[in-house]
């Protein structure tokens, strides 16, 4: 369907413009800008009246234009603070890099993924930012990347983090699951399904998954806790494979298993299979992320499962609102226990 702004005096289709976008819609430019910078003073009949005549228009803002105007790149950094392998092996940060750009898309404002494995990467990627060439930072990493958050508030850079940045939590804002929760769920569901030797493989006690989710492990457990049931992991298959093994050697009578994340919950059942253990026979399994890779394993995973769309859609209003001059905010989403027959 032609745009209704039709065409010019040479019979070319013109861009529609904001004029456009107001004649339509029966309000004034003033409001259609307002709109178009975050709707804030506006009425949400003249929302739905912009928004449907912006529909019908095809208008696109001008971002470059709008640039110079407001001295902002009108775009947003992606930064993850991990080696570049683990964007394709950690499958959580694909669904939150996917997640953001949907977000900004519907915002007309694009998302630069950036990725910063080593501390030189760091240094250039946070110099790069520093040059105005982004408005401000979401930092994803599964560890606190307390270098790259001390640079970025250093050189005053609106940043949010996914998941509460240890350290940090009064100066900056962030967007996180419920970790202690939703570890404590999965610990009571083996509880109730009559395991009593249930053992977890941490997260790094560097991040604050690994340390919530064993804190929710052990106030599940109470006084049932017992450290050599504890063994520590790196949020990879190898290192849930590695962990599972030190369990059984340690603990052999063991009956269940809580890792700290899917991918090590895969390399766990690879250890108990590699040992003639079967699940949920002689020992169940649970996980947390429920990222697509739980219901794959075999046998599929019970698993807690993180609100991974909603924590980057969150992520992307936190950090627009701290540019617009917001003070920073915490938001802590809750989680679902999945139940697979791993349990």
């Amino acid at each position: 369907m032609e745009p209704v702004s039709g065409r010019d005096e040479n019979g070319v289709l013109r861009r529609p413009t904001i004029k456009d976008v107001a004649t339509v819609a029966g309000v004034s430019r003033g409001t259609v800008s307002r709109v178009l910078n975050g709707g804030r003073w506006v009425s949400p009949e003249a929302l739905q009246a912009v928004t449907e005549a912006i529909q019908r228009t095809g208008y696109r803002p001008n971002n470059h234009a709008r640039s110079l105007a407001t001295g902002r790149s009108n775009s947003v950094a992606f930064l993850l603070t991990e080696p570049h392998h683990m964007l394709f092996e950690q499958p959580i940060f694909s669904i939150l890099l996917r997640g953001a750009t949907e977000a900004l898309a519907e915002l007309g404002m694009p998302l630069l993924l950036m990725v910063a494995g080593d501390a030189e990467e760091r240094r250039r990627i946070v110099d790069y930012v520093s040059g105005g060439h982004v408005d401000g930072v979401l930092v994803v990493s599964s560890r606190t990347s307390s270098p790259v958050i001390r640079a970025l508030l250093t050189r005053r850079i609106p940043t949010v983090a996914c998941g509460a940045p240890l350290g940090f939590e009064g100066r900056i804002g962030y967007v996180e699951a419920d970790e202690l929760g939703g570890a404590q769920s999965i610990v009571r569901h083996l509880l109730d399904r009559g395991r009593r030797r249930i053992a977890t493989i941490t997260g790094p006690l560097d991040t604050p998954g690994g340390v919530k989710r064993l804190e929710g492990y052990r106030s599940a457990l109470g006084d049932r806790f017992d450290a050599s049931l504890v063994a520590h992991g790196d949020y990879t298959r190898e290192g849930g494979r590695r962990a599972m093994e030190e369990l059984l050697e340690r603990v052999p009578d063991l009956d269940a298993v809580f890792a700290a994340s899917d991918l090590m919950a895969a390399g766990a059942l690879a250890g108990l299979r590699a040992r003639g253990r079967r699940v949920p026979a002689d020992v169940a399994v649970g996980g947390f992320d429920d990222s697509g890779l739980a219901a794959s394993l075999h046998p599929p995973l019970t698993t807690v499962r993180q609100p991974l769309e909603r924590i980057a859609h969150e992520v992307v209003h936190l950090l627009l609102d701290i540019i617009d001059g917001g003070a920073p905010a915490a938001i802590t989403l809750p989680t679902t226990l999945v139940e697979r027959s791993s349990t």
